[in-house]
């Protein structure tokens, strides 16, 4: 490939890893807004877990998945191993409503349970308490945001970057609003700041999408800062805040306590703020596709009728099981267990990536990724793809960087992108299969070691 024929990139051009990795341009070819003279639309859209997945299949992952380590599907592990975790349902009684077309927004039942569960963890002492009529159950995390794209109005949107990767899509699909990025400081741990959300309020953004805790750095914004920053939306801007890392919350020793802007809302029928959660990752269940919006009762007729022309509901059965699991103190409980789980999790995948000589700057101190940097790694496996396409050799999967460098109109190469040398590891899988992936990368730093060697 010629670098003289990259159109946007500001660069010098590709390294040689790149010019002669088959995985660069594979990527460029799924990717037709990063090619050489390429118009503006993809050919073809997916996820960069999707993506990631297509690739391993092509060397056998769907064979035997047993074989492979899977670090990078952004999924918790399933099983009912963790200790005071309650037993997940093995099978769904179907009532006869069940068998029936359900409303848009949800069943009147599951939706006063989610409200109660906000009220109780994230209400009490005040004045204004969510309803059931402040909640619409969605099929998914995407369902949801794709709702609430279609009832946005002609707005400027904004986004911090790097971020969940399934915004790229989303933000690239409707035309009712423009999408403006914002890059976040990696030397400042990626945070978010009030002035941040400050100086996007005063560039004329009226809708701010972000994920908290946030994917794929791992990092939290937690009172008093996300209390300013509601302030400062408040009136001014719609907040829409991606909670399903609510409960992978280390910043409290795991006492339970979860992470939500519910805490801050004034009046819960006035404030702009969005909340979307679900079963799908604090309770381990994303097989069953339920999740929600909670917000203000306007926002919430609307998102809930738009359903009937977009994705036609949630199914009811695992509606009607979900309920039970809502619990206030059942949850709290569960939340516990989750919590103390996955940060000795966390802290055995940090060791292992420390002593395998990886510099690990900011912590996770939520989700379950960690955003790993390669730039120390020599040259060959220092970038996210080239490092992926070594781990698809070891039967290891993670996401590389540049995915999560939400670029939606393709306004710019993304080999010019900072996230171009990470990688998203996830340690939501089991500790066996934890070992295993760690056990490839580091037969990937072996190997290269010594075919660098044996070269020189």
């Amino acid at each position: 490939m010629s670098s003289a024929g990259r159109k946007f990139s500001v660069s010098k051009g590709p390294s040689a890893s790149e010019l002669n990795s088959k995985i660069h341009r594979q990527f460029r070819n799924a990717h037709e807004g990063h090619r050489p003279h390429a118009g503006l639309d993809p050919s073809r859209a997916s996820t960069g877990v999707v993506w990631c997945t297509e690739r391993a299949t092509e060397h056998g992952f769907q064979d035997d998945p047993t074989q492979w380590a899977n670090l990078g599907q952004g999924a918790p592990e399933v099983d009912d191993d963790i200790e005071g975790s309650f037993e997940r349902p093995k099978t769904i009684e179907v009532s006869m409503a069940g068998r029936e077309y359900g409303p848009t927004a949800g069943i009147k039942p599951l939706r006063a349970a989610i409200a109660n569960l906000y009220n109780a963890h994230h209400r009490q002492g005040k004045d204004s308490k969510y309803t059931w009529e402040n909640v619409a159950v969605v099929p998914g995390g995407r369902a949801g945001l794709i709702r609430i794209a279609a009832v946005l109005n002609n707005a400027y949107l904004g986004f911090f970057i790097p971020d969940y990767t399934a915004y790229n899509e989303m933000l690239g699909l409707f035309r009712n609003f423009a999408a403006i990025p914002s890059p976040l400081s990696e030397a400042d741990g990626y945070h978010i700041h009030p002035e941040k959300i400050s100086e996007e309020i005063a560039r004329g953004t009226s809708v701010i999408l972000t994920s908290n805790p946030r994917n794929p750095t791992g990092q939290v914004v937690k009172n008093p800062e996300l209390a300013q920053i509601q302030d400062l939306c408040r009136d001014r801007a719609t907040l829409i805040m991606d909670e399903f890392y609510g409960g992978y919350n280390y910043t409290s020793n795991c006492d339970g306590t979860t992470v939500s802007a519910a805490e801050n809302i004034v009046d819960v029928d006035e404030d702009d703020v969005l909340l979307i959660d679900g079963l799908t990752k604090r309770f381990r269940l994303p097989g069953w596709r339920v999740a929600w919006i909670v917000g203000p009762k306007e926002f919430i007729k609307a998102i809930g009728s738009c359903g009937s022309y977009l994705d036609g509901g949630t199914n009811v059965p695992f509606q009607e099981a979900a309920i039970p699991m809502l619990e206030p103190t059942k949850v709290l409980n569960e939340m516990k267990a989750l919590q103390t789980h996955f940060r000795n999790k966390r802290d055995y995948v940090l060791g292992r990536l420390n002593d395998l000589g990886f510099k690990i700057r900011n912590i996770p101190d939520s989700t379950f990724y960690i955003w790993l940097d390669l730039s120390g790694l020599p040259a060959g496996i220092n970038d996210g793809l080239n490092f992926f396409q070594k781990c698809l050799e070891q039967k290891v999967i993670v996401v590389p960087g540049i995915f999560f460098d939400l670029n939606p109109a393709k306004r710019r190469d993304l080999f010019d992108s900072p996230c171009h040398h990470f990688i998203r590891l996830s340690y939501g899988p089991t500790m066996e299969t934890l070992k295993k992936g760690l056990d490839g990368i580091e037969r990937i730093l072996k190997n290269y070691e010594a075919t660098y060697e044996k070269e020189t």
